[in-house]
């Protein structure tokens, strides 16, 4: 009779499209149907008392095995895409699900997967997906889609280009792009900083110097220009520069000749420049801060980037995009996010737009020991509930408006000012830059 019983099973497990395969506690293969067979390219008579995973050979093998979580904790596994590797050496993408085995007394007796093979839903789905990538830009976002299409043109135009955007939108992703598609991708792309450097150091940062051109010049030094020759100059947060930088610049974009520091004769370039900045540079001109004639020289195409609050449709791809990322960088194999995770994403504001969002899954990356980020593993100013948010914006109006104070009452002497905030001299000078704080006249 109990034999009867096990033919029917077997009959009815081989009549399954999916594979199924059972092991015993010690994780030995008691059943196997002949889907599981077809799938993996293996004998039913090879694989009956061997360890799964020397059967199957699936990338959680050696350190997560799917059976095992399952047996040891109780919960079934449902949905789970792994990859199993066949004789031949060819990699299958599969959908697992597991649950535990039991005898009529309640028992533990082993364990039992079943499985499905994705290839072909594998395929569509990088086919689908690579449309939403372009030279290392993600998005499905009809904004973001129109500038993949004009990219092309402006990379192959050799023109000035501005780069228009929040901090941590990709200006930098757009300006290797141009440069990667225009003829002057042989050469180098140099980007330069502008917010980062002192406005006593741009100038000779930007043109170089010769020697004896000021006290500790002792030889030449070439610049970022002449770095660049032949290739692309990338000016990110051009609206830092000053004036009297802005005039230099333009004599360059104008004539392609510029004069390193100490030099007596003008030198030509062969550089393209693209620039980019987080300002309104139109506003920016109506204050007196920007050049009218360098904007209008700059802005020959003008590329405007959306915040990641403006492209919320892109957070799950993007975060596929940078798991997929930090699991090479990490060596990690993290499968995704848990909807509810996702979800807490999708509904954050990321007033550090891309960037922000890299940063969570870096951070996720650390905490993460699972197959799956969950919300644990998530920043906690994300996750807690009771955080009393004091928006970003409050805190820098907070501070511009307590070092406006200091300057005021130090009658704009810095020294004394950053003495009395407990901060360096470049601390203050680089918070004055950030929010626009200058001396009246």
């Amino acid at each position: 009779m109990q034999s009867e019983q096990t033919d029917i099973l077997g009959i009815i497990l081989d009549s399954i499209i999916d594979g199924v395969f059972t092991v015993d506690t010690d994780f030995r293969i008691t059943s196997i149907n002949r889907a599981a067979e077809n799938i993996i390219g293996i004998k039913k008579d090879d694989a009956i008392g061997k360890h799964c995973y020397e059967i199957f050979h699936a990338n959680i093998c050696s350190y997560s095995c799917a059976l095992k979580e399952t047996i040891e904790t109780g919960k079934p596994l449902i949905n789970k895409t792994i990859y199993i590797l066949k004789e031949t050496g060819e990699k299958i993408p599969i959908s697992i699900n597991t649950a535990i085995l039991k005898d009529i007394k309640g028992n533990i007796i082993g364990g039992v997967e079943t499985f499905r093979d994705i290839t072909e839903i594998t395929s569509l789905r990088k086919t689908i997906e690579s449309g939403f990538t372009f030279e290392d830009i993600v998005s499905k976002n009809s904004r973001m889609r129109e500038i993949f299409k004009i990219l092309p043109d402006i990379a192959e135009s050799d023109s000035s280009v501005i780069i228009e955007g929040g901090s941590g939108t990709g200006k930098e992703l757009v300006a290797h792009a141009i440069h990667n598609l225009s003829r002057r991708n042989g050469r180098k792309l140099i980007p330069v900083n502008c917010a980062a450097i002192p406005d006593n150091l741009i100038e000779s940062e930007l043109f170089g110097y010769k020697s004896g051109a000021f006290t500790d010049a002792k030889k030449d030094k070439p610049g970022r220009i002449e770095q660049a020759e032949g290739g692309t100059l990338f000016l990110d947060e051009i609206g830092e520069l000053s004036i009297n930088v802005q005039a230099k610049l333009l004599r360059f974009i104008q004539d392609k000749t510029y004069e390193p520091l100490g030099g007596i004769r003008p030198v030509k370039a062969d550089v393209r420049i693209v620039a980019a900045t987080n300002r309104n540079l139109e506003d920016e001109i109506k204050n007196g801060n920007f050049r009218k004639d360098l904007f209008y020289r700059l802005n020959v195409m003008k590329i405007s980037l959306p915040s990641l609050s403006e492209r919320k449709e892109d957070i799950p791809l993007l975060i596929k995009h940078f798991i997929s990322m930090y699991n090479i960088l990490k060596s990690k194999n993290i499968t995704g996010m848990t909807d509810e995770a996702i979800d807490i994403l999708i509904n954050h504001d990321f007033p550090g737009n891309i960037r922000e969002l890299e940063n969570v899954i870096e951070h996720a990356f650390i905490l993460c020991k699972e197959h799956y980020i969950h919300k644990k593993h998530l920043p906690h100013y994300l996750i807690k509930a009771d955080f009393a948010a004091v928006s970003e914006t409050t805190i820098k109006n907070m501070e511009k408006e307590l070092i406006l104070n200091v300057l005021t009452k130090h009658k704009w002497n810095r020294k004394e000012t950053a003495s009395t905030l407990g901060i360096d001299k470049s601390t203050l000078w680089r918070k004055m830059k950030q929010y626009s704080i200058r001396e009246p006249e």
